[in-house]
């Protein structure tokens, strides 16, 4: 009787650690898709990323070319280029 007893405890630990064995690896499974799908949005994001930090780029050069700085400050400041002969060389 006391043998049959400790062979039905030991089934019964050892369907339960079968369940929970089970129960971690499903999680498990879970979480790896969890994070592989945050994984990919990521991926996607730093994607996204680059190519604006490649428009802003091309923006900037565009932006700081002499040539359009020289005709913002034509337009919007009213400066000009001096005629050669108003130029004077100060020397120290």
């Amino acid at each position: 009787m006391q043998m049959l007893r400790q062979s039905w405890v030991i089934a019964v630990l050892l369907w339960c650690a079968v369940l929970a064995s089970a129960a971690g690896n499903i999680w498990t499974r879970h979480r790896a898709r969890e994070l592989f799908v945050e994984l990919e949005r990521l991926g996607r994001e730093q994607e996204n990323l680059d190519i604006t930090w490649g428009r802003l780029q091309l923006e900037q050069s565009a932006w700081s070319a002499h040539a359009h700085v020289e005709s913002q400050a034509a337009r919007r400041l009213r400066m000009r280029v001096p005629e050669a002969a108003a130029i004077k060389l100060v020397l120290p």
